[in-house]
């Protein structure tokens, strides 16, 4: 069943509902669709990273990645891009870079780090942890749930002015160094007497980002490449409150950078020339809707535009139309504090089951699950906009364990207010949306394992069912009656049944024909 044309060169690997949602397995696939489409072997110019930072975990030909995109694995690829809209640490492209070398990807030669990539560093990781400890200690209320790695008080520096891009790297030593010395004692400063962090903390944060860097670069420790001492942070602290090492750290972060100036330069030129000899450009994006901090809910927001227009002042590409693929889960997850109205109970089995999957890529933190929530991916793509869906995690819905036949599974179609209303879309104050509850629509489960299907024909007649209701749903909120509409719907493009590249369904009928199984 051949699949619907793509639009535009310009592709946009997006999230449509709270992140991890596994865009990064989608990238191969596109890669190896556009090959099939093209007959070329190498059709796709450059993957871009758009937003975020360290803070995004994804998978991608087996490596956990957090700063690069996943096409690092793809070495048909010309250009691994890091946008303008990117935070990236410099140590983090070392490491991860080796992490990449190690398990066998050749990719150096392909990265281009834009001139204004923002620098984060240790400062920004620092107050991390300080604006969490003030949260929580000072105004006592619940914690954030940040990565700790420094991405919103990096963006932070963007805003207030104060922002370092990558180009400095290519400046002289004394200009660089005046100006991270000036940011590392506005964190001090800040830490001290607006976070009011009392010295034994400060003294721990050093501990747990040493803990945690350890703990994320294991494997490159065992295999010898780095010993452990290359992630102690507890080398840079100060003998007195609030100080740190200077000039070490300030040697440390500037001979990074210098191992990095062959691969900083014009991502936007270099994209318009990809443009130009008639390839295909992908947006890679961190994080996905709900999380943007202008669209979210505060404070469980990330510190980056998501929605797909944050391509173009990334890349710095002129407005063009591009082509936009909105991916989500069969279920719901979300990490953090967020207010979650679709959360499994306690005590629900599948809850229970896929609580057991639901780990942060390479934070380990456990994810919340919950039943599919229709209202908050309809409004992504009535507000945030989709050309084509993906729906990964299909297999993990399938019974098993103590989820058993006889169990039904459930779709939040919309929400009831306390006074009795019905609303079709997310309110848009975080205090009316914590006070609704889900109004569910019921589907009955299967038994069949999935994971070794790869035609939309051979999955259970329930499981058909289930995907033409959750994309019925879904699109009544965005659109209206998609039997009515008179717009161009999404189509569904992919089904995920496993976490291998090859697990996938790729032939999904059209949305029409696709409804009315529904």
């Amino acid at each position: 069943m051949a699949k619907t044309p793509f639009k535009s060169r310009i592709l946009l690997d997006t999230g449509i509902s709270m992140g991890d949602e596994g865009k990064g397995r989608l990238i191969p696939e596109l890669v190896r669709e556009l090959r099939i489409n093209t007959g070329k072997p190498d059709p796709v110019g450059a993957v871009i990273k758009v937003n975020g930072g360290a803070n995004s975990g994804h998978t991608s030909g087996g490596l956990k990645l957090n700063l690069y995109p996943a096409a690092v694995t793809e070495e048909s690829v010309h250009c691994l891009g890091i946008g303008s809209g990117v935070v990236a640490d410099p140590l983090k492209f070392l490491w991860e870079g080796a992490y990449i070398e190690h398990n066998g990807y050749d990719f150096r030669q392909r990265l281009l780090i834009d001139l204004r990539c923002m620098v984060s560093d240790l400062s920004h990781r620092l107050l991390d942890l300080g604006w969490e400890h003030y949260r929580v200690h000072t105004l006592h209320q619940e914690k954030r749930g940040s990565t700790g790695r420094g991405i919103s008080p990096a963006y932070t520096d963007e805003t207030s002015q104060f922002a370092m891009f990558f180009y400095e790297f290519l400046l002289d030593r004394e200009t660089f160094a005046k100006r991270f010395q000036a940011r590392m004692e506005r964190a001090l400063a800040t830490l001290e007497h607006v976070c009011k962090v009392p010295p034994e903390a400060f003294t721990g944060f050093f501990r747990t980002l040493t803990d945690a860097e350890v703990r994320g670069n294991a494997e490159l420790i065992e295999a010898g490449i780095y010993p452990e001492s290359e992630f102690d942070f507890t080398r840079f602290c100060g003998e007195k409150p609030f100080s740190v090492d200077l000039a070490s750290l300030t040697d440390t972060y500037w001979q990074a950078g210098l191992q990095l100036r062959d691969v900083i330069g014009d991502l936007r030129e270099r994209l318009r020339d990809l443009l130009a000899e008639g390839r295909y450009l992908i947006g890679e994006f961190g994080q996905a809707f709900w999380l943007d901090k202008r669209f979210g809910f505060p404070p469980n927001v990330t510190a980056s535009h998501t929605l797909p227009s944050e391509f173009f002042p990334s890349t710095g590409l002129p407005l063009q139309p591009a082509h936009v693929l909105g991916v989500c889960k069969a279920y719901d997850t979300k990490v953090g504090t967020h207010v979650f109205l679709s959360r499994f109970p306690e005590d629900h089995p599948l809850g229970q089951r896929l609580s057991r999957l639901e780990y942060g890529t390479t934070t380990g933190r456990q994810r919340m699950v919950g039943w599919y929530d229709a209202v908050e991916k309809g409004d992504a793509i009535r507000y945030g906009g989709c050309d084509d869906l993906v729906l990964n995690k299909l297999d993990a819905l399938s019974y098993g364990g103590d989820w058993q036949p006889g169990g039904e599974l459930l779709v939040c179609t919309a929400y009831r207010h306390p006074d009795g209303r019905l609303l079709h879309h997310v309110p848009r104050d975080i205090d009316t949306h914590q006070r609704l509850q889900p109004v569910y629509r019921q589907f009955p489960g299967w038994e069949e394992d999935l994971s070794t299907v790869r035609t939309f024909d051979n999955l259970p007649l329930n499981a058909k069912r289930y995907v033409a209701g959750v994309l019925r749903a879904t699109l009544q909120v965005a659109f209206g009656d998609p039997d009515t509409s008179t717009g161009e719907l999404p189509n569904l493009r992919y089904i995920g049944v496993g976490p291998d590249p090859n697990q996938l369904i790729m032939d999904v009928p059209p949305t029409q024909e696709l409804l009315r199984l529904n």
